[in-house]
């Protein structure tokens, strides 16, 4: 059994692919694997069943994914998108502990 903390990265994704929102963690999760954090891969490849809100589906799954993890970090930007903050106020409202940009650039 790991002992390690379970991590959800939050970050702005409208309009990104899931090669560059990949791309745009990368570090973070580098960084924090080495700060023996596990992180979750939330990254959903799979596509919104037809006739759904698609913003709502994935939001659901983030929703999903918050239930599992010990911690959420929001990446910068988090603040400017809907989707982000919403997930920060599901956190703060259910006592879930965030963490926010604690990494320096090199």
């Amino acid at each position: 059994m790991s002992n390690k903390l379970k991590v959800m990265i939050s970050q702005p994704m409208r309009g990104k692919t899931n090669e560059q929102i990949r791309q745009e963690r990368a570090e973070l999760v580098r960084r924090l694997e080495k700060d023996n954090f596990e992180v979750v891969d939330t990254i959903v490849s799979e596509n919104a069943p037809k006739g759904c809100n698609e913003a709502i589906y994935y939001l659901s799954k983030s929703i999903e994914f918050i239930s599992k993890v010990d911690i959420v970090y929001f990446m910068k930007g988090w603040e400017n998108t809907r989707g982000c903050k919403i997930e920060n106020k599901i956190c703060q409202d259910y006592g879930k502990q965030t963490m926010y940009d604690i990494y320096e650039e090199d």
